[in-house]
């Protein structure tokens, strides 16, 4: 017998993925998975309250709003997932426990409690599957007609994780290849504007590299994970700040 999947996302919910500058020429194709924290309408306020829904649980502050500054400084495309991380995590695989947490950080999150699996599918066929088939036809459609991609994941962390106050303001991520975070960092050693770290304050071993493994890795592209601290970029001056240091730090890496 098969099973009913429940439905996910409803007309006026909308698409999952967002997509701009499509046709940018730049060979940086941005990815932000984490850029917000609405919920399908199904799903309410999974049990939480509303200061955890609008906390770093449920997606990355800023971490749009700095993608897109870039996006439109390098004419670059830019794609991001349109829902909470809360409810499927698109840096996560399927089979990843925190693709649907139960609990994140010091919140239970009531409505991922006892997921069947019939309900974990359709999470994954409703967000997880359209967004990385996006980014696959994407750089497809990129490679045929002689366009470069080159992966940059965007996010932000919070300055305090259980209690730990984090001193890193900038992380430059890799997985195996570290091509283009090896240039990252050496530009940001020689203009040192931010306290900048390799591989914090999270690194493969956390698994967060999932994306750059996806698209990057399995292509032989070059690839990089930019992580910054939330609160540098929580209003419009900072976010446009990190943004200008970010692409000089880019633009440097890939003319080297």
């Amino acid at each position: 017998m098969v099973l009913a999947r429940p439905k996910i996302l409803s007309e006026a919910d909308g698409d999952c993925v967002g997509i701009e500058r499509i046709h940018g020429p730049s060979p940086v194709l941005l990815i932000c998975e984490h850029a917000s924290n609405a919920l399908p309408a199904v799903f309410g306020d999974l049990g939480l309250p509303s200061e955890a829904l609008s906390s770093h649980i449920a997606w990355d502050p800023g971490a749009l709003a700095v993608a897109r500054i870039l996006s439109e400084a390098l004419d670059a495309t830019l794609v991001y997932q349109r829902f909470s991380r809360l409810i499927y995590d698109c840096n996560r695989p399927p089979s990843a426990p925190g693709a649907m947490p139960e609990t994140s950080e010091v919140y239970a999150v009531p409505g991922n409690k006892d997921l069947s699996p019939e309900e974990r599918l359709a999470r994954t066929d409703a967000l997880y599957v359209p967004f990385h088939d996006a980014i696959r036809g994407l750089i497809r459609d990129r490679r045929a007609k002689g366009q470069d991609s080159i992966i940059v994941t965007m996010h932000s962390f919070t300055p305090v994780y259980h209690g730990r106050e984090r001193a890193v303001e900038l992380g430059i991520l890799h997985d195996e290849d570290s091509r283009l975070a090896d240039r990252m960092l050496r530009a940001a050693a020689e203009a040192p504007l931010y306290r900048t770290e390799r591989n914090e304050p999270y690194g493969p071993e956390d698994g967060v590299t999932h994306t750059l493994i996806l698209h990057g890795l399995s292509n032989g592209l070059r690839n990089v994970m930019i992580e910054v601290r939330n609160d540098l970029i929580a209003d419009d001056i900072g976010q446009g700040v990190m943004a200008d240091y970010l692409k000089g730090l880019l633009q440097q890496s890939l003319d080297a």
